[in-house]
C-alpha cells in the first residue's frame, strides 16, 4: 500500500503535469526513448518548481522503466558523459579558492566538483519507487564495470548517495516466520545465496521451532529485504551443514539449545553491493536471540570459504613444494575447473594439507589494501568475529565442493569482545584467530623463498556468507 508521502507526491506530480511549459510537454511526448529520458533528466535538473519537478521525476522514472537493455546501456554512457562535472568550472573554482581561500570560494569549489548526476539522482529518489529504481540501476552498472571502466565514476557517485540513504540508522530488523506475508517468503527462496531453498517444504523446516530467520529492511523498500540471516538452535558448535539443511531432520527443542549457528547470510540487493549497513548486524541478531533464549551461550557461524578452490588452482605450482604436495597438486590439477556435480571431493589423506592451506588462505593471503582475500572472512572479521575452526568435509554439496573442497569454517561471536575485535581489524588489520586455526597455518611448511604471504590470487568471494 502506498505511503502517505507517496500519495501526496503523486498528487503533486499530477497537478504539476498541467504546469509544465509547452517545451517540456514536447519533451514528455518524444518517441526516441533514450533521447526523451535524457532531455527529461536535463529538464528535471533545471526545474525549480516542486510540482513540476515531481511531474518530471515521475516521467523520468517511467521513461527509464521502458528502456530495453541496449537503451539502458546507452543511457548509462550518457550519465558518464553528459552529467559529469565540467572541467573548466572545476579549474576556475580551484583558481578562485587558491587566490582567496575562504568559506565562499570553498563552497563554490565543492559545488563545481560535484557531478550534476548526483543532484539528478537525489531528485529521482524523491519520486515513488525512485529509491528502488536507483538501487536496480546501480546493480546494472556494476554488472558492466569490467567492460566499461568509464562507468566507475557514475557508480562512485551513486554509491556515495546510497551510503547516506542506507546507513545503519534507517535499517530495521524483523523476524521472519511462517506467518510472514507470502511475498516476503517467496523472496527469501529467491534470494538465498548460500544454501538453496528447495521449495516451500524446505522453507517451512528452516522456519521451524529450532530455527530462526531475521531480515533487515529499509523504509524506502518495505517489501524488499536487504539481508537475511538464517540461524539453527543446536547444542555445541556445528561442524557440518548437511544436518542443518535436512528438511526431514527432527525438530529440536529451542529451550535446550546452547548454541546459535548462523548458517546462511544472504545479501538480497545487487545494487547495494559494497554499501555497509553497519558493522554489528550479527551482534544485533545475537542480542535478539539472547533476549529470547536465556540458555544460549555461544554465537557462531558455519560459513563457506568461497575463494579457496580458486586460490589453490591459482597457486598450483607451489603446492608441489609441500611435504606430500605431489598428491595434493595432482588432485588440484585433475579437478581444475570442475564445477557443480563434476567437482570431486578430496581424499581423506589430503585432509591435513588442505586444512592447513585453508587456514593460511584465510589468515595470510591479503589484498593490496591488507585485508583478507576472502570476502566472507572480511565480512565477519569486520563485524568483530574470531576465526575459530576449520571444518573438514563440512559441505558435501556440489557448490561446497566447487568453492572450497567441502571445507567450511566457524566464526565465533563473543558478544563482549565484538567491538574490540572490530577496532583491531579496522585500525590495525589484525585478524582475531583461535590458537587451533593459527596452529594449522603455522604447520604449513613452505620453502623460505615461497612465503605464503606472497600468494596473492585475484580477489575471489561472494556476498553470500
Amino acid at each position: 500500500m502506498p505511503s502517505s508521502f507517496n500519495k501526496l507526491f503523486r498528487s503533486i506530480a499530477e497537478r504539476g503535469r498541467f504546469l509544465l511549459s509547452p517545451r517540456l510537454r514536447a519533451v514528455v511526448a518524444r518517441r526516441d526513448r533514450v533521447a526523451r529520458l535524457t532531455e527529461l533528466c536535463h529538464a528535471l535538473l533545471a526545474e525549480q518548481g516542486e510540482p513540476s519537478s515531481a511531474a518530471l521525476a515521475m516521467e523520468a522514472l517511467t521513461a527509464y522503466s521502458i528502456l530495453d537493455e541496449a537503451g539502458r546501456t546507452e543511457f548509462f554512457d550518457l550519465l558518464d558523459r553528459d552529467f559529469a562535472p565540467r572541467s573548466e568550472a572545476v579549474i576556475q573554482a580551484i583558481d578562485a579558492y587558491r587566490a582567496s581561500p575562504g568559506p565562499r570560494t570553498l563552497s563554490a569549489l565543492a559545488q563545481a566538483v560535484e557531478a550534476p548526476r548526483q543532484e539528478l539522482f537525489r531528485r529521482i529518489n524523491m519520486a515513488p519507487g525512485g529509491t528502488a529504481a536507483l538501487v536496480e540501476l546501480r546493480g546494472l552498472i556494476l554488472a558492466q564495470l569490467d567492460g566499461k571502466p568509464g562507468l566507475r565514476q557514475v557508480d562512485a557517485d551513486l554509491a556515495h548517495l546510497l551510503r547516506s540513504w542506507f546507513n545503519r540508522g534507517f535499517i530495521t530488523l524483523q523476524r521472519i516466520d511462517w506467518h510472514t506475508p507470502a511475498h516476503i517468503l517467496e523472496k527469501l527462496i529467491r534470494y538465498e545465496a548460500v544454501h538453496e531453498i528447495n521449495g516451500w517444504d524446505d522453507l517451512r523446516r528452516r522456519l521451524a521451532a529450532d530455527r530462526r530467520c531475521f531480515a533487515f529492511f529499509h523504509p524506502a523498500l518495505p517489501d524488499e529485504p536487504l539481508i537475511f540471516v538464517e540461524v539453527a538452535l543446536v547444542k555445541g558448535l556445528a561442524s557440518t551443514v548437511q544436518p542443518l539443511l535436512d528438511p526431514a531432520s527432527e525438530i529440536g527443542d529451542p529451550d535446550r539449545a546452547d548454541t546459535a549457528i548462523f548458517y546462511s547470510i544472504s545479501d538480497c540487493q545487487p545494487g547495494l553491493r559494497g554499501i555497509s549497513f553497519g558493522n554489528f548486524l550479527i551482534k544485533q541478531v545475537a542480542a535478539e536471540l539472547e533476549g529470547e533464549l536465556r540458555k544460549l551461550k555461544t554465537f557462531a557461524t558455519l560459513s563457506p570459504v568461497p575463494g579457496f578452490r580458486a586460490w589453490l588452482e591459482a597457486n598450483l605450482p607451489r603446492l608441489t613444494t609441500l611435504a606430500g604436495g605431489m598428491k595434493l597438486a595432482s588432485w588440484v590439477e585433475k579437478n581444475k575447473g570442475q564445477t557443480g556435480r563434476r567437482a570431486a571431493p578430496p581424499a581423506d589423506e589430503l585432509r591435513d594439507s588442505l586444512q592447513q592451506l585453508c587456514a593460511c588462505y584465510l589468515t595470510r593471503a591479503r589484498r593490496k589494501d591488507g585485508r583478507p582475500v576472502d570476502a566472507v572472512a572480511r565480512f565477519h572479521l569486520r563485524n568483530g568475529a574470531r576465526l575459530e575452526r576449520v571444518n573438514w568435509a563440512a559441505d558435501s554439496s556440489p557448490r561446497g565442493l566447487t568453492q572450497s573442497a567441502g571445507i567450511m569454517v566457524n566464526y565465533l561471536y563473543e558478544l563482549d569482545e565484538v567491538e574490540r575485535n572490530h577496532e583491531a581489524y579496522i585500525n590495525e588489520g589484525k585478524i582475531n584467530v583461535s590458537r587451533r586455526v593459527e596452529s594449522l597455518a603455522r604447520a604449513l611448511r613452505w620453502p623460505a623463498d615461497h612465503a605464503v604471504e606472497a600468494l596473492q590470487p585475484a580477489d575471489a568471494g561472494s556476498p553470500a556468507r
